[in-house]
């Protein structure tokens, strides 16, 4: 498992909300807070599709 490069964090924000993401390295996943959604991180890309987010804290 490899760390996502900060320099790429920093410049991603959320498709939906487009607010800064959280890194969440043990479920190599970018979670959005604001929109509930966690973007999953795929072979050290992001993969930033609403349509592969998982919903987060149970909204609908």
């Amino acid at each position: 498992m490899s760390a996502l490069d900060p320099w790429l964090l920093e410049r991603l924000v959320c498709p939906v909300t487009r607010t800064p993401l959280q890194y969440d390295e043990t479920a190599q996943e970018l979670i959005s807070e604001a929109a509930g959604l966690a973007y999953p991180i795929r072979d050290g890309v992001p993969v930033m599709l609403i349509e592969e987010a998982r919903r987060i804290d149970g909204r609908t």
